[in-house]
């Protein structure tokens, strides 16, 4: 999703001037991008304007090998281009907090950047949850340590190359397509500590070419390209004798779509103390927060999707 316009606005907000109305809806933008990824990987479909609030995406059935010679001059017979429709219906997202007028009588501006970083960094953590608890749901799933369900898994079973071989394999044969040659698989903290332990695990230090990198991204592996983030689904108390279960989403190219109002860009809101009327008579509260105004995500080739679940080592 491509948050870095700079025409920015910050309708809703009052007693600043439009300089800091887009200096601070700027800084939203900079705290919130880099949190984004799980996102950064979804075909965008952006809404067009008045048009509700269900977005129709397209799901389209591979084509079948087709075997047969032409015969000179002739064309032969079409086929059919079969799509399924996938709806998925945009919801507001957002989160204030209230301030004390004390506090903001110093430094107004220093208080309302930090909090604008502050909301960046939780708005971009929140709208990335609600794409990883999406892919969460992907029905190709594979256990760690050959074990055969979630509650089987122990925290012995951690995640290997080996679990990542067998995603790219299911990928490669549901056809599913690679973002430059590879597969990308994120992971979480706990068990990117794991992954090092290979010796066939290339750090992102270690590249030979100077392609561009992928937010969170530190390193490939039999095909995947390692993403990590601190936001990695984990199934708490899921496994054997109450052990919490680590998800690794491996995914191929077009596994997933989002989409937006037109034009969408999440937001900061300010509202200056006083700004209420009688809900404020005294003028000590206001108010600071972010806002989505409409969000989707969907799978659209659940096919293209695999689900690692292993334990967490100590």
């Amino acid at each position: 999703m491509a948050y870095t316009s700079t025409n920015t606005n910050m309708t809703g907000s009052t007693g600043l001037t439009p300089g800091m109305q887009t200096y601070y809806n700027r800084e939203l933008l900079r705290t919130f991008e880099p949190e984004l990824v799980h996102l950064q990987f979804g075909d965008e479909h952006r809404m067009p304007e008045n048009s509700g609030l269900v977005m129709n995406m397209r799901k389209i059935i591979p084509l079948e090998a087709n075997t047969s010679a032409l015969t000179e001059g002739e064309p032969g017979e079409s086929v059919m281009l079969t799509e399924t429709e996938v709806t998925v219906k945009l919801e507001q997202y957002g989160e204030y907090a209230r301030c004390s007028d004390k506090l903001d009588l110093s430094h107004l501006d220093m208080n309302i950047l930090r909090k604008t970083k502050l909301f960046g960094d939780a708005g971009a953590r929140s709208i990335d949850a609600v794409v990883r608890e999406e892919l969460a749901t992907c029905t190709n799933v594979i256990y760690a340590g050959g074990k055969t369900a979630r509650a089987e898994l122990t925290a012995a079973d951690k995640l290997t190359s080996r679990e990542l071989r067998k995603a790219v394999k299911k990928l490669k044969k549901a056809h599913a397509q690679t973002f430059g040659g590879y597969y990308i698989a994120i992971v979480g903290p706990d068990t990117f500590y794991d992954l090092q332990d290979d010796e066939t695990f290339v750090a992102v230090a270690r590249y030979q070419d100077k392609e561009a990198v992928y937010t969170g991204e530190i390193g490939r592996l039999f095909g995947c390209r390692i993403v990590e983030t601190t936001e990695a689904k984990i199934f708490e108390a899921a496994g054997a004798e109450g052990a919490d279960v680590a998800s690794v989403i491996v995914l191929g190219q077009y596994a997933y779509g989002y989409t937006s109002f037109k034009g969408a860009k999440p937001r900061v809101i300010v509202k200056p103390a006083g700004s209420a009327g009688t809900a404020d008579p005294l003028e000590q509260i206001s108010t600071v927060g972010w806002k989505m105004d409409g969000f989707g995500v969907k799978l659209l080739q659940p096919e293209y999707a695999v689900r690692i679940e292993c334990g967490i080592s100590a």
